[in-house]
């Protein structure tokens, strides 16, 4: 096996801000950069058309290119229809900044897919990533919902449901291991119409968990909030790992996508740890092995 994609960082997870994250991105390697563009320096309410093309002259001028923007807006995403009016307008403003920008992609969380097809939560969700997705659709772009709130095979079902493929998915491997338990390699397959971009993370699950707990649901109240919320930061439900150290199969998983001809960005999330930079420049060779 030999990947030939290219390899992406959240440029957020150095924790150094936009100008020296896109330098640190540059430094360990990275082909190219994500960006969170819901608030802040890259807020589409803030930033002018001129910082738009003077940012992405810099991103130019250092040899690197968008993979995509982060656009999660939180708030169990487009579960609740009295959020939603503004949530929608809200993220096609994120991707008119991507277009502008270079990138036809912004990766969200989108809330829970209930199993409940027939009730207002799944109904909310699907009429505002109806929207979305035409929106998307019309400007040859894609929101990529990210993967591990369910299963592979229900979220699959729920894009079924749409009529464009402008809502698309943003592949993260490790939120599945961890959280549901699902499997990343047959995800790949079950995904494979829709994966637009993907994450490079590892992890390993504690202990099973309702997915509720972790990522909140519209009308759901976890048991004890600050006692899940201690736990995950503990870890004692799942811990995010450096690459190679926890349950994520990369030899299969990276086999997979290349079965499927994705040809789109490895893009590395380091969400925990005190050396972000030190487990990037990993993730960067351990991906560069497989080259």
């Amino acid at each position: 096996m030999k990947l030939t994609n290219k390899i992406g960082v959240i440029v957020d997870s150095f924790g150094l801000g936009v100008r020296e994250g896109l330098l640190k991105a540059k430094d360990v390697g990275a082909d190219g950069v994500q960006i969170y563009a819901v608030s802040g320096e890259l807020d589409p309410d803030i930033i002018t058309q001129a910082g738009r093309k003077e940012l992405k002259a810099f991103i130019a001028s250092l040899g690197l290119e968008i993979s995509a923007l982060c656009g999660d807006l939180g708030g169990h995403g487009f579960q609740d229809k009295h959020a939603n009016a503004a949530k929608v307008e809200k993220s096609k403003r994120i991707l008119d900044l991507a277009l502008d920008l270079g990138t036809n992609i912004v990766t969200t969380h989108i809330g829970i897919v209930p199993e409940d097809t027939q009730g207002e939560v799944f109904h909310s969700l699907q009429k505002a990533c109806e929207e979305l997705g035409q929106y998307a659709h019309d400007n040859k772009a894609y929101f990529a919902i990210e993967t591990g709130p369910e299963r592979a095979s229900h979220l699959k079902s729920f894009l079924d449901t749409l009529s464009t493929k402008g809502v698309s998915v943003n592949f993260d491997p490790a939120n599945m291991v961890m959280v549901t338990g699902d499997d990343p390699v047959q995800g790949v397959h079950i995904l494979k119409d829709y994966i637009v971009h993907t994450h490079v993370k590892d992890g390993m699950r504690i202990r099973e968990v309702d997915p509720r707990e972790v990522y909140g649901a519209l009308g759901f109240e976890p048991m004890d909030h600050g006692k899940i919320a201690q736990m995950v930061t503990s870890g004692e439900i799942f811990k995010e790992l450096p690459l190679g150290a926890g349950k994520v199969p990369f030899d299969a998983y990276f086999a997979a996508l290349q079965d499927i001809s994705y040809n789109g960005y490895l893009t590395i999330e380091r969400e925990v740890g005190t050396q972000p930079e030190v487990d990037i420049r990993m993730a960067v060779e351990f991906i560069k092995k497989y080259k």
